[in-house]
């Protein structure tokens, strides 16, 4: 098939740094769609009617032009994070054609002098600044494509907030063309309020002694969360999580998530895992949002009410986790109803009635039954003894790919 479309990625020499092939993409079309800045960058000359795209934006002036000669102009690489990648969900590929010239991020790392493959790349454009918690570490460089002119001063307070007022920040506006600046300084020191709408954040993470330094595994410090004692605690959310065993692009059902502890692991073991945090308390609905937040997941989607009356109309889950809520009647029948075949449901246990309702789930569905008993050394007197925590009961459950 001839691809009836071209995105065209355009950088800000405009029409002079633009391949032979972008301009007789652009020469031949009938329509040209892009932002007004980058339809400002054409040549008088070109015959295509040119179209911004609508507000609030929306593909429909592309998908309704199907099989007719149509180009999209994009800035830099259409493929990250741009309307290429948006226009590549709907479209197939056979009918695009795709023409990149330079992203942000690889004239940002020219110009940093760092390998491109050591970065972070994060864009913050319609996004929310708490999704840079999860990437701020010690020596990491982070290359932020910002939504606007004050976001270097929200990433600078950021890094403060966090501990890290000694990072090394450097705005670089308007990559590639004739404006280009760059603006160089530590986020503890940041005086630039406004910057070009149109910027690129380079940052040297760099942690103060009193920095909140989030590790990669699963487990956080229980400290690390904001709760009132309804808390799933960081060995026994390890072990959780382990048989949850997150995948890619997997959802949880974290049901009666308390301060959403396990719903918000998950998410950090990849980028694109998605959590459905049910919770019925408001106290712990605050939890939740400022946790998700705190730890670099705001993603998370919050359902606020009880299990199974808020369980329905979700989309099917991949796993799900039971922490509250094992022995309300039609909690367990529902979740494990919509869970996906292939999929697994973990619940826990602390209590005689709780953990008989697991036993009794298993003779069911089958699964493994495990016991956790976890202890820590505490002073009794001068010497020191163990403290047990109350021993939990874990049920493990997989849903068989054809009932």
């Amino acid at each position: 098939m001839t691809p009836w479309l071209t995105i065209v990625g355009i950088g800000e020499d405009g029409y002079a740094g633009l391949g032979k092939a972008a301009r007789r993409a652009l020469l031949a079309a009938s329509e040209v769609i892009g932002a007004p800045r980058q339809l400002e960058l054409l040549p008088h000359c070109l015959r295509a009617n040119r179209q911004a795209w609508p507000s609030p934006f929306s593909l429909e002036p592309v998908l309704r032009r199907r099989g007719e000669p149509t180009c999209v102009l994009a800035s830099g690489d259409p493929m990250w994070f741009g309307v290429g990648a948006s226009l590549a969900r709907q479209i197939p590929a056979e009918e695009m054609l795709v023409l990149s010239a330079p992203s942000s991020a690889s004239l940002a790392a020219a110009r940093m002098g760092w390998a491109l493959q050591d970065c972070t790349l994060i864009s913050l454009v319609a996004r929310p600044l708490a999704a840079l918690n999860a990437q701020i570490h010690e020596d990491a460089r982070l290359l932020i494509l910002s939504n606007d002119g004050d976001s270097p001063a929200a990433i600078a307070a950021l890094l403060c907030e966090r501990g890290f007022a000694t990072s090394r920040l450097s705005v670089l506006e308007h990559l590639g063309g004739d404006s280009e600046r760059r603006i160089d300084g530590v986020a503890g020191d940041w005086a630039l309020a406004q910057a070009a709408a149109l910027n690129l954040v380079a940052v040297q993470c760099i942690a103060g002694e009193d920095a909140q330094r989030l590790p990669l595994t699963i487990g956080l410090r229980d400290d690390d969360y904001r709760h009132d004692g309804q808390l799933t605690k960081r060995d026994v959310r390890a072990v959780t999580l382990a048989r949850l065993a997150p995948k890619p692009g997997e959802l949880l059902w974290d049901v009666g998530a308390g301060c959403g502890s396990i719903g918000i692991e998950w998410m950090r073991a990849h980028p694109s895992c998605r959590t459905l945090a049910i919770e019925a308390n408001e106290g712990r609905q605050e939890h939740i949002r400022f946790n998700s937040d705190a730890l670099g997941v705001p993603a998370l989607q919050l359902v606020c009410g009880a299990a199974p009356e808020a369980l329905q109309g979700l989309e099917q889950p991949d796993a799900i986790f039971i922490g509250g809520g094992v022995t309300v009647p039609g909690v367990f029948e529902h979740c494990w109803e919509q869970l996906k075949p292939g999929g697994r449901l973990v619940a826990n246990a602390v209590t005689l009635q709780s953990e008989a309702a697991l036993v009794s789930w298993r003779e069911r569905v089958g699964g493994e039954l495990i016991r956790l008993s976890v202890s820590q050394a505490q002073p009794l007197g001068g010497f020191d003894t163990w403290r047990a925590a109350l021993p939990i009961t874990l049920l493990e459950a997989w849903k068989p790919l054809v009932e």
